[in-house]
């Protein structure tokens, strides 16, 4: 088993016991979805997680998709992002902290972490007489255009 495998499989395992702990049934349906969501490398939305479940089980429904994330979500173990101009957009919780970048053009979400920009945040709320608690940070971005 690969790093990256062994990885997903213990998110799947998170995620399962979060919903076992909020007494929702596990199906085989809905393991599929959490094997899915665990070994997402981009930031699906709801519409795609359904789908790759589908290829892997089907009778996978939609309303399982979103009650699942639902749960999933008031647990902690995965997080909703509701970028601008798009549909929500989920992945695991728990990993490093990231900012996102999303191409305006393509729909394309790129995570990045800049201590420079850490440190930054930190001096500004600082300097006005605050500390961060929690931050989220967004940039919309297009590919630059070649002048001429």
């Amino acid at each position: 088993m690969t790093a990256a495998t062994e990885k997903a499989s213990e998110k799947a395992r998170v995620m399962e016991r979060a919903l076992r702990e909020a007494g929702v049934r596990i199906t085989r349906q809905r393991l599929a979805l959490l094997d899915v969501l665990a070994a997402a490398a981009d930031h699906p939305d709801a519409i795609e997680l359904h789908q790759r479940a589908q290829a892997v089980k089907a009778g996978v429904s939609l309303s399982t998709v979103y009650r699942t994330l639902s749960e999933l979500q008031a647990k902690g173990v995965i997080q909703r992002h509701a970028f601008e101009g798009a549909s929500a957009r989920f992945e695991t919780a728990g990993g490093a902290h990231h900012d996102h970048m999303i191409d305006v053009e393509t729909g394309k979400v790129i995570e990045f972490r800049s201590e420079k920009i850490e440190r930054l945040q930190d001096r500004i709320a600082a300097d006005l007489g605050y500390e961060i608690v929690h931050h989220r940070m967004e940039l919309y971005v297009r590919k630059r255009r070649d002048p001429g």
